[in-house]
């Protein structure tokens, strides 16, 4: 398929800034890829369509405050400073973004903090916008990240244009986060509410969790429109035994396995096995996945409305059928649904 195929027109007031006042109570589309029909619900609806023994799968990655803002030294240059991950912890090095790139070159110092507490050396360029940072903190390791992290904002997408506020730092977060590792929240699973949680364990719905630490990648521009030539960007993910056993029960006593949005759906292909099973995997995955694409072990999909053009949107149009998705698209937009992490949500069944 080429990239031309994704391009949709996405008026900006459709793009949420903020998310739903009620986690549950975003609107809904649910799909149906058997019959075609798109009908319109509100989120915590998504109870009628699951019974006990299904099984739904979440992320439970948790993003950190990955957005700070330092000063060059000598210029006192505000440095946009982007943390993507630890390359290590003895050392203090982080891998991160920088902006205006230009400003920055190996040797600078950066000083964050309202007294400059916080200094970071650059030791080396990784690419054109990027940068390793080696922390200048003489105490120990979690008190350097309690530190370090105290300065740091939630890293909202590129598409919010609104700077980041105090609320987003729990309404950027899934209520079930527990792995730190990730700078983009797993958005689909952000409308699950703690009452909505114990309504679907009261029906027997079952939860399994996977660690994906969703990076940057998934809003990289594709610059090709040959999509056999675009590369995704790795991200770090985890199964486990229990995850691992409890999809493939459910596989092989014909109940439904649900996925808690794209970087789920991406990661149980990645440890797809023969027979419509899930192995134990622990390592990264590059998978860019785009139609037509045969999945194995998911049956349903719980994503957000995404942004043309992007790998998310080809994942879900890959699952759900790209004529399908596209329609209901066109349709999501005639209809004011809100787009991106903070707005509505699609079921596709």
């Amino acid at each position: 398929m080429k990239l031309s195929q994704f391009k949709f027109h996405l008026p900006q007031e459709l793009i949420a800034e903020h998310p739903a006042p009620v986690r549950d109570e975003c609107r809904m589309m649910v799909v149906n890829r058997a019959t075609g029909e798109i009908s319109h619900h509100v989120f915590k609806d998504i109870l009628d369509y699951f019974n006990d023994r299904d099984v739904m799968v979440f992320n439970d990655t948790k993003v950190f405050p990955a957005l700070l803002y330092g000063n060059k030294e000598k210029t006192g240059a505000r440095i946009e400073v982007f943390l993507l991950r630890e390359l290590n912890a003895e050392a203090k090095l982080w891998d991160v973004l920088v902006e205006p790139a230009r400003k920055i070159r190996i040797g600078n110092k950066l000083y964050f903090g309202e007294d400059d507490s916080m200094v970071a050396e650059v030791i080396d360029n990784t690419t054109s916008r990027g940068r390793t940072l080696r922390f200048l903190y003489d105490g120990p390791h979690d008190e350097f990240k309690k530190a370090l992290y105290s300065m740091g904002m939630t890293p909202l997408p590129p598409y919010i244009k609104r700077a980041p506020e105090v609320c987003d730092n729990a309404d950027y977060q899934c209520i079930f986060a527990d792995k730190e590792g990730a700078v983009v929240a797993p958005a689909a699973g952000l409308h699950f509410s703690r009452e909505l949680i114990t309504r679907l364990q009261i029906k027997g719905v079952r939860q399994a969790f996977i660690t994906v630490h969703s990076g940057l990648g998934a809003f990289r521009e594709i610059d090709v429109e040959d999509l056999t030539k675009h590369r995704m960007d790795s991200e770090q993910m985890a199964t486990t035994d229990e995850l691992v056993t409890t999809v493939n029960n459910a596989r092989d006593a014909g109940h439904r396995v649900c996925a808690v949005g794209t970087s789920v759906l991406r990661a149980i292909a990645t440890a797809e096995s023969m027979g419509g099973h899930m192995k134990s995997y622990v390592g990264w995955t590059n998978k860019f996945i785009f139609p037509p694409y045969d999945f194995m072990v998911t049956t349903d999909l719980v994503t957000n409305f995404h942004m043309p053009q992007s790998t998310m949107l080809m994942l879900v149009a890959a699952f759900g059928g790209y004529e399908l998705v596209m329609k209901a698209y066109k349709e999501a937009v005639a209809e004011g649904y809100r787009f991106g992490c903070y707005g509505d949500a699609m079921l596709i069944i």
